[in-house]
C-alpha cells in the first residue's frame, strides 16, 4: 500500500480522530444529527418507552444547532407506535368513533394560523382521502404548551391538528398503509398547486400512518415533552421510540 504524504496526512487529520488507514479517511468525517432508539424486544407497549425516548433526546441536545435566540433549535422529533387506547380516550367526546386498531390511520398536520387558508387545506385533505376510497372519521386539535418557545419561533408556530382516517376499502393493514402514503403525497401536491400564500412555512404533514405517529417541531430536544401534552399522558404507550435531534 502506498504511504500517504505527510502534508496530506496532516491536512486530513482532525483532533481526536484516528489516522488515515485502509479504507478509513478522517477527511470523510462530518458532524451529524443525533439519533436514538429504544424498544421493548417483546413488543410490550408502555409509557416508560416514551419517557425513555424523551430522556434520550435530552441527552442528544449537543447534536442540535441553536440560533441567536437560545430557545430556537433546528428541530426534534419522536416516532412512536399508534397509542390506540390514548386516542380512544381523547376522542371519546368528539363526534366520531374509532374503528378497531389497525383499521384507522392518523395524519399529523401542521396548518397555517390563517383561518381561511387552514379551511382550504382541510378541504383538500378531506377531498384526497375520500377520492382514494377512504373515510374522514374526524379531526382533533392537538394540545400544546408554547410557553417555553423562543421569541423567534413563536411567529412560525403552526396550528397542529390530527385527522383520523378510516379504512374504507376493507384492505388488510399493509395495503391501507400504502394508500395512506399515496394520500399524503396527493395532499402535498394539491396544496402546492393551490398556491396558498398563507400556507408558506406552515403547512407540513409529519406523518400519516396506521402504524405510527410522529411528534416533532422546531424545538430544542428538552422542549418536545413539555410542548406536546400527548407525550406526557401515561396512556400514550409504545413498544419503541425513535428520536431525532
Amino acid at each position: 500500500m502506498t504511504k500517504q504524504p505527510t502534508a496530506m496526512k496532516n491536512q486530513n487529520q482532525r483532533p481526536g480522530l484516528p489516522e488515515r488507514q485502509g479504507l478509513y479517511d478522517p477527511a470523510n468525517e462530518h458532524d451529524a444529527c443525533g439519533l436514538g432508539f429504544v424498544a421493548n424486544i417483546k413488543n410490550v407497549k408502555s409509557h416508560d418507552i416514551v419517557r425513555d425516548g424523551l430522556t434520550i433526546l435530552e441527552n442528544l441536545e449537543h447534536r442540535g444547532a441553536v440560533g441567536a435566540d437560545p430557545k430556537a433549535g433546528d428541530g426534534v422529533g419522536m416516532l412512536i407506535q399508534m397509542p390506540d387506547a390514548f386516542y380512544r380516550k381523547v376522542t371519546a367526546d368528539l363526534p366520531f368513533e374509532l374503528p378497531q386498531e389497525g383499521a384507522y390511520g392518523v395524519g399529523m398536520l401542521f396548518l397555517p394560523p390563517d383561518d381561511a387558508a387552514r379551511a382550504t387545506i382541510e378541504d383538500i385533505i378531506a377531498e384526497k382521502i375520500i377520492a382514494e376510497g377512504h373515510l374522514v372519521l374526524g379531526w382533533r386539535d392537538v394540545p400544546v404548551d408554547n410557553s417555553d418557545l423562543g421569541y423567534s419561533i413563536v411567529p412560525t408556530e403552526p396550528v397542529i391538528k390530527q385527522v383520523f382516517i378510516g379504512n374504507g376499502k376493507d384492505h388488510e393493514q399493509q395495503a391501507f398503509e400504502r394508500d395512506l402514503f399515496v394520500v399524503r403525497r396527493l395532499i402535498e401536491l394539491a396544496v402546492k398547486a393551490a398556491e396558498i400564500k398563507q400556507a408558506d412555512g406552515f403547512f407540513y404533514i409529519p406523518s400519516m400512518s396506521s402504524f405510527t405517529v410522529l411528534y416533532k417541531g422546531l424545538l430544542l430536544s428538552s422542549q418536545l415533552g413539555p410542548y406536546y401534552d400527548d407525550l406526557r399522558d401515561p396512556d400514550t404507550v409504545s413498544a419503541m421510540a425513535l428520536v431525532h435531534q
